[in-house]
């Protein structure tokens, strides 16, 4: 299959591929490996069995949510399976992979360099195969709302596709207010959006620390955000990298309908969990979509960013994701 090529046809790879990182939680070394998967078996995580535990499949589902503080969280009955689930998410929603595989034999998604580039990356590497059956798509019919502390997140009908607008706001002479729109298609996922790495407060991590949380953030993974300054040597990828990675997120995480979304999606001050309680309510109004067969291939559209002056408003947490 061409790279960047959206087809009617459902999808796969081409052969398994593996990455090995850290969890940016944990800090403990953790390898993913994404196996091809048989048409109609979506997206499913298989948490290897340790420590005398066993192997858990958990299917890539909203309804396998359980947790959204810091990160997106997958699990079952037996409690929470793998976290940061996003990021990887969001490189198979992205360069439109159907089915397959993702294998984790640690606690959470190794966060790699921060972005989903890694992921897309292994993906390119193992190939994009076509399977037989057309793709079955959750087509949005009506506006899905959700207000909510401040954070609005909206899901409407949009013409084919996936759409994601975002808006951020911090109290932050160096974030301020910025905002960004696309019209999700796979070239324009990896030259736009994939790159594009989490951040932190420098302030902030001590508090973490202290809960558990970001013992493996470092300056290779994670853009940290000093009073008046970015202190990674690189610096940023993009001027307005914070809110792209932003849509990043919501993009994984809106992969957790079960299907591709054809749909817009806005939000406003938004994270994991707006993102997660907007497809919940979308599912949970049948009026709102139906399944629908993708026939035709995708319009590449431009993708636009702009970056506002900044503004006073609060600070909505350390938004390590």
């Amino acid at each position: 299959m061409t790279r960047g090529t959206q087809a009617g046809r459902q999808t796969t790879l081409r052969e398994q591929v593996t990455v090995s990182g850290i969890g940016v939680h944990s800090g403990s070394p953790v390898t993913v490996t994404l196996h091809p998967a048989e048409a109609n078996a979506g997206i499913v995580f298989w948490r290897s069995g340790s420590d005398g535990q066993k192997d858990r499949e958990i299917t890539a589902n909203f309804r396998s949510v359980t947790a959204t503080e810091f990160a997106t969280v997958l699990g079952d009955a037996n409690g929470p399976a793998v976290s940061t689930t996003e990021h990887v998410l969001a490189a198979l929603c992205g360069l439109g992979i159907d089915n397959a595989v993702v294998e984790v034999d640690g606690p959470e998604v190794p966060i790699m360099d921060g972005s989903a580039a890694p992921f897309v990356d292994a993906i390119d590497r193992a190939g994009i195969a076509l399977l037989s059956p057309p793709r079955r798509c959750i087509r949005v019919l009506k506006p899905v709302r959700i207000n909510a502390d401040g954070c609005c997140g909206e899901l409407r009908p949009h013409a084919r596709g996936l759409r994601v607008e975002t808006e951020i706001e911090f109290d932050h002479p160096l974030i301020g207010r910025q905002s960004f729109a696309v019209d999700v298609e796979p070239q324009l996922f990896r030259r736009e959006l994939a790159r594009a790495r989490t951040f932190g407060f420098m302030r902030d991590v001590a508090k973490l620390w202290s809960a558990g949380y970001a013992l493996g953030a470092s300056f290779e993974n994670t853009v940290v955000v000093a009073e008046n300054r970015i202190l990674n040597t690189e610096g940023m990828r993009f001027s307005d990298e914070f809110v792209r990675h932003k849509a990043v997120d919501a993009i994984g995480d809106l992969a957790l309908a079960g299907a591709p979304l054809i749909g817009a999606y806005r939000s406003l001050r938004g994270g994991h969990k707006l993102n997660h309680a907007v497809v919940t309510a979308l599912m949970a109004d049948e009026s709102a979509w139906t399944y629908s067969e993708m026939e035709e291939p995708m319009r590449r559209t431009r993708g636009h960013a702009d970056l506002a002056a900044g503004f006073a408003a609060p600070a909505y947490g350390p938004n390590i994701s």
